[in-house]
């Protein structure tokens, strides 16, 4: 098994050159296309009407590919490349539970491990709040999902959610599209809009492949539909009994040389304690 370290030197070494080729041809750019040459305003699929059964489905399949069932921890290491440079780093410890309310959603208490200066650092997303904590200032504030965190990752992408509870499903088509290995994979394409200011990304087309439910890509987009980042979900690898994706390759909407990478390790199934979910408890947390 590749370590982290591993990784990031195949990625600084030109992995990632094809996908930021594919973003950055022209052709490609002006049409909106997807990797496999298909139209976002045209999907080759015949689409089917809003939230049905089986769009919703495949959904939370996905969802349950991407997280573990219950409680758990799991290891983030983002990493932002600038035209194949590696410019910045930072490695999390997330923990998450599912919240109490009914909801369905999780709760998260994000650690910052490195580097030094952000060690210590805390984020808490509790319903609907989400607060950062430094512990040189010993207070707490709120912030926004949406805040970029590290290159293209914001604050609510290294938090555990269920995107079939944040989002209601527009519309759906079948469409063939290739992975990031370059692999043609029959997916269903579904449009999203957020159902609360909180999400993170207003619109979102996501691309699930239909046979296992595994996510494929994503592209985020603004209320006015403009083309935030998109991102490649891949390296599915057995993690708490399930091969998840551990890696995912975001690309700047328009610079399709600014990419930055999060990789997911260590997921260990565990019982998070409720105190460490409280806005009140921040100060005195010291981790494991």
């Amino acid at each position: 098994m590749q370590t982290l370290a591993n990784r990031r030197r195949l990625i600084a070494a030109g992995a990632l050159a094809p996908l930021a080729a594919l973003l950055a041809h022209p052709a490609a750019r002006a049409a909106g296309a997807t990797p496999g040459g298909a139209n976002l305003g045209d999907a080759p699929g015949a689409a089917t009407p809003a939230g049905t059964g089986r769009a919703a489905d495949l959904l939370a399949a996905s969802d349950a590919v991407r997280n573990p069932a219950g409680s758990f921890s799991v290891r983030t290491a983002l990493a932002e490349y600038r035209a194949g440079k590696l410019v910045a780093t930072s490695s999390l410890a997330v923990y998450a539970r599912p919240a109490t309310d009914g909801s369905g959603q999780y709760r998260n208490l994000v650690r910052f491990v490195g580097p030094a200066r952000d060690t210590g650092k805390l984020m808490l997303r509790n319903g609907l709040d989400l607060w950062f904590y430094d512990p040189a200032a010993r207070t707490s504030v709120r912030i926004s999902p949406q805040q970029r965190l590290l290159g293209q990752a914001s604050n609510g992408d290294v938090m555990t959610t269920r995107l079939a509870l944040d989002y209601r499903i527009e519309s759906d088509a079948a469409e063939t599209v290739k992975d990031a290995e370059g692999a043609e994979r029959p997916t269903r394409r579904l449009h999203l809009v957020a159902r609360r200011d909180d999400v993170p990304y207003p619109v979102v087309d996501y691309w699930i492949d239909e046979r296992d439910a595994r996510p494929v890509m994503a592209r985020y987009f603004t209320a006015e539909n403009r083309l935030l980042k998109t991102a490649w979900f891949r390296r599915f690898q057995q993690e708490a009994g399930a091969l998840r994706p551990t890696e995912t390759v975001i690309i700047d909407g328009l610079d399709p040389g600014w990419v930055t990478v999060m990789q997911t390790s260590e997921y260990t199934p565990r019982d998070i304690p409720e105190d460490w979910l409280q806005r009140d408890y921040l100060p005195r947390f010291r981790g494991e």
